[in-house]
């Protein structure tokens, strides 16, 4: 099997560790007592507890981060998509252009939020979007110094192999 197919086979494998651990994260017992509430009543409550108010989960974890888990929510949001930005850009050669890129870092985490938003299995958050969206570009940027550095070693080894 060559690189691509590998690299693809990687990607895909991440993406579905990324659902599990972000919408399908409860026991299946849970998940099916949610979905068996599935009414009007659940996607309006969804949108009562939805926060569509940009750094606003963010002050919380800041301001309350002896009580809460803040670290891990913060890092682990942003750490969660460095590999989408480092994978992507092989998969899809078009994503080696950062905004194509953090466009389909967008689209995809805001997939995830609209589910999470309709189906009760998690709740809305913009700031999940925007520190999402800020590992992809972490991502991105170390795949792009990654490259940089793999072109200057086979440089070197040219010039080594001319002398």
């Amino acid at each position: 099997m060559n690189k691509s197919k590998w690299l693809k086979i990687v990607f895909f494998l991440y993406l579905a560790v990324v659902v599990k651990v972000i919408i399908f994260k409860y026991p299946w017992a849970q998940l099916q007592e949610i979905m068996n509430s599935w009414e009007k009543d659940v996607v309006l409550e969804g949108l009562d507890s939805a926060n569509f108010t940009l750094f606003k989960t963010i002050r919380m974890y800041i301001v309350y981060s002896y009580k809460l888990n803040s670290f891990e929510n913060l890092v682990g949001n942003v750490v969660v998509f460095i590999p989408f930005g480092f994978l992507l850009p092989y998969i899809q050669p078009g994503c080696k252009h950062f905004m194509v890129l953090l466009l389909n870092a967008f689209l995809f985490v805001l997939g995830i939020e609209v589910f999470q938003l309709f189906s009760a299995f998690g709740a809305f958050d913009v700031d999940d979007i925007l520190l999402n969206c800020v590992g992809a570009s972490l991502g991105w940027v170390a795949q792009v110094e990654w490259e940089a550095a793999r072109r200057k070693r086979l440089e070197c080894r040219r010039w080594e192999n001319r002398w």
